[in-house]
This record gives structure tokens, C-alpha cells and sequence, in this order.
């Protein structure tokens, strides 16, 4: 498939807690397009490679792992269930720590070439809506929409603190923006596709903004690209 015929990508960058997976899902419906929820991936190969025992400082066995990763992506009626080796890891994932274990491992840039193609593979018609943290540099630099949600560190731990009560977990909020923090220095340093906007990204700061209105600003910037009919 030549780069002319290849589906349109729209890519939502930016840290944890931003509302760039609420943003990704809700425009993925919107649109009726296919979805990337590429943390999803890296978070599946920290948690196998926990579960295998290995050093997560071994570039070259976790990234053997992640090629040969059994994972399924399976939709409901109400969300997206996740897989991994035929064992529902859904809300395993979405942890704090599994969240600790993909920073880990996505540091090493032969994991992230091992997952590299899998995310490509997404891109399937009529378009793909992907989330992540390097989809607008790395995995799809052609993309025809780029966007990079930001919000200050103190609200996007306030954020995931009412998410993790809301599910019944136990969470010192001192803690979780500390952790919160620490993985945003992690990834921004990385050597290999660190986190930052691509140079033709729009920047959304969502600190004090509600969702709907972020959602409406992303419309609108879909609409402006030709993207979607005017509904």
C-alpha cells in the first residue's frame, strides 16, 4: 500500500491523565474508525514479562517476549476486553503498577522495534484513531491530524486518584503524583521516542478544560481537515 492509499491516521499524544484515551474513544465512535490504544501493548509486555520472571533490564529477552506476545483485543457491548495468552488482563493493566512496568520496558529501544510493526498493523479503513505517547513522531509520522493533549501534573493526579477510588483501590494521592512525576521524567528522557509533540501537533492543554469541550475542539479539528462529514 503506497502512502497515498495508506487509510488517514489521527494521533493523540501526551502523559497520563490528560484524557487522551476518553478523547481517542470517544472520537473512535464518532468516526466509526479503528482504534490504538498503543500503551495497551507495552503494558502487555511488562506485566508477561513480570509474570515470566524476567530481569525488565534485559533489552533483548523482554523484546523477544513482546514479538511473540498471545494477545486479543475483543469488543463489547460496553468496552474493550484485553487478552493476553487467552486470560482476561483488562483491569490488571490499567493499574498503577502494570502502568510502572510498561515505562520500564518501553525505554528499551528494542521493545519498542519489536512492537513497532504490531501498532502499524492497525491502520485499517476507513481510518485509525491512535493513542499513545510517540504515535505522532515514531509510529505514524504521516498522520494528517496530530494532536498532544498536556495538563499540569497536580490535576492529572487528582484525575487517576478519583479513577482508582471510583474502581475500589486503595491510592495515597502524595504517592501517585510522585509516581506520576517520575514516569513523565522517565519518558521524556528516554534516548529513543521520548515523549513530546511532533513538530505539527496541536497542543491542547486540558488542566481546567471539561472533556466535552476538549472533544468539541478535536471535532472541529477533524472537521477542518476533511476528515468527517459536518454532523
Amino acid at each position: 500500500m503506497s502512502a497515498g492509499d495508506a487509510p488517514p491516521v489521527i494521533t493523540i499524544d501526551g502523559p497520563s491523565g490528560t484524557g487522551k484515551g476518553t478523547i481517542a474513544r470517544l472520537l473512535t465512535a464518532w468516526l466509526d474508525w479503528h482504534l490504538l490504544d498503543s500503551g495497551a501493548l507495552y503494558r502487555l509486555a511488562g506485566l508477561a514479562a513480570q509474570d515470566r520472571g524476567l530481569d525488565l533490564d534485559d533489552a533483548h529477552a523482554v523484546a523477544a517476549l513482546a514479538r511473540g506476545l498471545d494477545i486479543a483485543f475483543v469488543e463489547g457491548a460496553q468496552d474493550t476486553r484485553v487478552l493476553l495468552a487467552g486470560r482476561d488482563v483488562t483491569d490488571t493493566i490499567r493499574s498503577e503498577a502494570c502502568g510502572a512496568l510498561a515505562s520500564q520496558v518501553a525505554a528499551h529501544p528494542a521493545v519498542r522495534d519489536a512492537l513497532l510493526a504490531r501498532q502499524r498493523d492497525f491502520r485499517r479503513p476507513p481510518g485509525l484513531v491512535a493513542d499513545g505517547r510517540d504515535m505522532g513522531t515514531v509510529v505514524f509520522p504521516d498522520a494528517t491530524l496530530k494532536i498532544f493533549l498536556t495538563a499540569s501534573a497536580e490535576e492529572r493526579a487528582r484525575r487517576r486518584y478519583n479513577q482508582l477510588i471510583e474502581k475500589g483501590m486503595s491510592v495515597n494521592l502524595a504517592r501517585l503524583s510522585r509516581d506520576i512525576t517520575a514516569r513523565d521524567k522517565r519518558d521524556a528522557e528516554r534516548a529513543v521516542a521520548p515523549l513530546k509533540p511532533a513538530p505539527d501537533a496541536i497542543l491542547l492543554d486540558t488542566t481546567s478544560t471539561d472533556i466535552h469541550v476538549v472533544e468539541e475542539q478535536v471535532r472541529q479539528l477533524v472537521r477542518e481537515r476533511g476528515l468527517a462529514r459536518t454532523r
